[in-house]
């Protein structure tokens, strides 16, 4: 893979994507539910999916899209040249806010997480990462995470929703006492976000119970170009073509989150 022109033609595509998201932003919404009533897919979503899926393809022919939306390949491994996309991570927050929601491509070769990009389209803030390269925020480069600060004086951003005692991925206690050690928590509602936050070091960590590989692909890349760690929260390997736990955090803390609060079940 030619990483230079790979990463510039992502990088256009997703400008070219967010305008147009923009430019219609106002327009009425074609809304359907998928897996539950909260689980919202627009017609936007998928137009997004679409557009990149034929620049893809029309681009590179030997490479598949991994989507969420159903417009790429029946993707079962990261053999080859894959990217993976997200056209609207945080539709609900696309729906109900109109902003904070980004558009999120990770590109893998054979396996390993080569370019990430995490489009914050109604802000404009484009976050980037081609391995071994570190990783920028609208072109200014990201520094190296802060391995000081400990967990006690950290701010996670995690959905309440992990802390329901009937949860049935996680202890609930568990998560309870990570609250309590840390200094504060947030929650954004995109995961592609909440990774871009956690690499510029806006937040200390993320962690949650069910996410996608299109919701990690590109974040697992900038986050890891910054000095983060990124596993399942178990603390092994992430699947990356099936739904896992996510803990993502700065280096200095993630053996101690791993260890001491996240309990699967």
């Amino acid at each position: 893979m030619d990483k230079e022109k790979v990463f510039q033609d992502a990088k256009d595509w997703v400008l070219e994507a967010g305008e147009y998201i923009r430019d219609r932003i106002n327009e009425p919404l074609h809304i359907e539910t998928k897996s539950n009533p909260d689980d919202l897919v627009t017609q936007m979503d998928q137009d997004t999916e679409e557009f990149f899926a034929g620049k893809i393809k029309g681009t590179y022919p030997s490479h598949r899209v991994f989507g969420e939306e159903g417009f790429g390949d029946d993707v079962k491994d990261l053999e080859g040249v894959v990217w993976i996309v997200d056209p609207i991570d945080g539709t609900m927050n696309f729906v109900h806010q109109q902003k904070n929601f980004a558009i999120s491509i990770g590109i893998y070769e054979d396996g390993v997480g080569e370019i990430g990009l995490i489009y914050n389209v109604m802000d404009d803030v484009l976050y980037t990462a081609v391995k071994g390269e570190g990783a920028q925020r609208n072109g200014e480069v990201l520094p190296e995470l802060s391995k000081d600060r400990p967990l006690h004086r950290s701010i996670f951003s995690l959905n309440t929703t992990w802390l329901i005692e009937e949860n049935r991925l996680v202890d609930s206690k568990g998560i309870a006492d990570l609250v309590k050690t840390l200094r504060s928590t947030r929650s954004y509602g995109s995961a592609a976000l909440e990774f871009a936050f956690v690499a510029e070091g806006l937040i200390d960590g993320y962690v949650t119970m069910s996410l996608m590989p299109w919701d990690v692909a590109a974040g697992k890349v900038i986050l890891e170009e910054v000095g983060g760690i990124v596993t399942a929260g178990d603390g092994s390997r992430l699947d990356m073509v099936k739904r896992s736990s996510v803990c993502a955090t700065r280096d200095n803390i993630h053996e101690e989150v791993i260890a001491d609060y996240i309990r699967l079940k």
